[in-house]
């Protein structure tokens, strides 16, 4: 995903809400320049930002990431710099309050997550190699054809063996409602 494509998902999302930049960095915890850099496209945001920004807005990651042009066979790759790569297997479906991840790390790679919003569980089902969880403070192992369900609003992670590690994340939000923006889904 370019970072464009990034900036106009969280304009959209921005405009839809009618809030000002300073309420929103209020909001996210992420600053008002920084916001307003990702929004000229001049910052590309972490995976770790996105999901400040997502938690304040009280939307699902893929509202932001999402750029499905209509094709439910395509999956849109996302990839962070010095961070993860997230494929995008089913954006946000307000009747079911979920959304789901395909997530591959590199040998050794680990990734840690700040608490999502209040009620998030996460469910994890390793496809390929070795991959341990952070829950509770604990590293939980897994291997392939193994899976997880964990509560995610508090801190979690995730780390691969040696092989590295492929996985698919499903995000299940417990207060999920429609986004809309003038009248259309931007979720």
């Amino acid at each position: 995903m370019a970072p464009d494509e990034i900036t106009l998902k969280l304009r959209d999302v921005r405009a839809a809400s009618g809030l000002s930049l300073s309420k929103v960095a209020e909001l996210t915890g992420v600053s008002k320049a920084m916001l307003g850099q990702i929004e000229r496209g001049e910052s590309s945001p972490t995976i770790a930002t996105l999901w400040k920004i997502a938690k304040g807005f009280q939307v699902p990651l893929s509202a932001l990431i999402d750029t499905m042009q209509g094709d439910p066979s395509v999956f849109q790759t996302v990839t962070f710099p010095g961070s993860i790569e997230v494929k995008i297997v089913f954006p946000f479906d307000p009747a079911l309050g979920a959304e789901t991840f395909h997530v591959s790390l590199t040998p050794n790679q680990s990734h840690e997550s700040p608490a999502h919003a209040a009620g998030v569980t996460e469910e994890v089902f390793v496809l390929s190699g070795t991959l341990e969880i952070l829950r509770d403070e604990e590293w939980v192992s897994l291997k392939a054809g193994q899976g997880l369900r964990f509560a995610a609003d508090i801190p979690h992670g995730y780390r691969a063996g040696s092989q590295g590690a492929a996985f698919l994340n499903m995000h299940h939000y417990a207060q999920h409602t429609e986004f809309f923006e003038n009248g259309r889904d931007i979720s």
